[in-house]
């Protein structure tokens, strides 16, 4: 077994391609969760960065901390790499970081010139403890205990959970480091309590593998998250999405036989109805593939029966046609979704899905980290992406802005400027919506009587006020 890499970013807002990261904080463990060595950093705020008034609160970072911090984001981010790529070979396990922390990292090491996808190639694999706690109480109930919220659902909030569970990480709550290492604590827990959900999740924290898995079974069981419950579905795989290639399976409590006869048109229709009978199955997001048999424990899949879902899952595997139907009706809506989504251009922040850099310029990469800051500009000019010169330059005004010209350096300011005043509705944070955002938690917590929340609003708001300075002369 390879070893684990469990990690946690606080950030400036919950915006992957307009936020920063704050403070870094990552384990490495050995497949005993011992721990092995560990990273936590802070860093100061980037020029150029407006934070969410409410982001701070929560992960209690305050403007004197983000100012005076010893290392930029840059430096942060270079030690994070390093210390990655010395650890080596790992398993990357975070707490909902699937869906946030990843996606922020790999925003991140595109915006700072670094290959983005380093937590699942190169032999790395990912995984994620929130869905494997929502799993682990699916299957063995009271695996870990919850709150409970109004609506009657289990809270599946870290900082809820841990000492809840017995993991105690008190002041640290909140923290990157804090929250890490109440991750490791709650994966240890589910690798003790529910070990077969344990083991089966490590075979799908390869995407290529869990695809494969998920292609040989002939029906299986994994589970869906929504509306505050876990829900199981017995299924078996139908064929792959014809453009994101995620797995669409059919949910074996429904009868497959009259959906077999059906011509595409009919399918069509009857697959914008409810209940679903086709589901898709994000390999590549670490779902939790388990022994039919889990699933025929609920009552929908135990009332037909496992003789029933064997012949119902043999049908669909030996119906081509059908497979061929369900993929054409999927390429007309990924072709219908093509005309009819909007023509407007992505700022480059936002264009990492966009495409792919090239094997020349991931190759000029490592040279921009390497070379003295005054010999960056030449470097800069050898990518052919005009994405990369942007972020280059970009980065050299945040942290070397002497080095360069006067006429780049004033045009990255104004447009800076530009944008960090803006009255419009933005999609990334300005200094009017945070002065908006600091007027509306205020009263709440004038309502609320919390004194503390209001001095620290003061002091985000006196440091906003800072920044329109800056830019207002622009």
């Amino acid at each position: 077994m390879s070893n684990f890499v469990f990690y946690d970013f606080e950030t400036s807002s919950s915006n992957k391609y307009w936020g920063q990261i704050i403070q870094i904080g990552a384990v490495l463990t050995n497949d005993n969760f011992e721990e092995l060595d560990r990273f936590d950093a802070r860093c100061r705020l980037s020029p150029g960065i407006i934070p969410e008034a409410m982001a701070l609160i929560v992960n209690k970072s305050s403007p004197k901390m983000l100012k005076n911090s010893n290392l930029s984001h840059y430096e942060m981010i270079r030690q994070f790499v390093d210390t990655l790529k010395k650890w080596g070979k790992a398993t990357y396990i975070g707490f909902n970081s699937i869906e946030f922390d990843e996606e922020f990292l790999r925003c991140t090491l595109f915006q700072t010139l670094e290959y983005p996808y380093i937590t699942s190639t190169n032999g790395n694999t990912r995984g994620d403890v929130l869905s494997l706690a929502r799993a682990a109480n699916l299957y063995y109930p009271n695996t870990l205990k919850n709150s409970i919220n109004a609506k009657g659902n289990a809270v599946y909030k870290l900082d809820q959970m841990a000492p809840l569970n017995g993991i105690e990480h008190g002041d640290a709550a909140h923290s990157a480091i804090g929250d890490v290492i109440a991750t490791v604590g709650v994966a240890k827990l589910i690798a003790k309590r529910a070990p077969n959900v344990w083991k089966a999740s490590m075979l799908t924290m390869d995407k290529n593998k869990s695809l494969e898995l998920i292609q040989k079974e002939l029906f299986f069981c994994t589970n869906e998250y929504f509306y505050g419950k876990s829900r199981p579905y017995v299924q078996t795989f139908i064929c792959q999405h014809p453009q994101y290639q995620w797995p669409l399976c059919f949910d074996l409590k429904h009868d497959p036989s009259p959906y077999l006869i059906m011509s595409t048109q009919e399918l069509a229709s009857a697959m914008k109805k409810q209940p679903k009978f086709i589901r898709t199955v994000r390999h590549n997001k670490h779902p939790v593939i388990m022994n039919p048999s889990y699933g025929e424990k609920f009552d929908e899949y135990k009332m037909i029966g496992t003789a029933k879902l064997q012949t119902r899952a043999e049908l669909i595997k030996t119906n081509k046609e059908f497979a061929e139907k369900i993929v054409s009706i999927k390429r007309s809506e990924v072709e219908e979704k093509e005309q009819t989504k909007s023509q407007e251009d992505l700022y480059n922040e936002e264009s990492i899905y966009a495409k792919f850099t090239t094997t020349e310029d991931n190759k000029i990469m490592p040279e921009f980290h390497t070379v003295d800051w005054d010999k960056k500009l030449s470097v800069i000019s050898k990518f052919k992406d005009e994405r990369l010169q942007y972020f280059g330059k970009k980065l050299l005004y945040m942290e070397k802005p002497e080095i360069l010209t006067k006429s780049v350096y004033n045009t990255i300011h104004k447009d800076t400027a530009k944008k960090l005043l803006s009255t419009n509705n933005e999609k990334w944070n300005t200094i009017p919506r945070t002065y908006s955002e600091i007027d509306t938690l205020r009263a709440k917590f004038e309502k609320e009587e919390q004194p503390e929340k209001l001095v620290f609003l003061d002091e985000i708001n006196a440091y906003v006020e800072e920044l329109e300075k800056i830019y207002s002369s622009a």
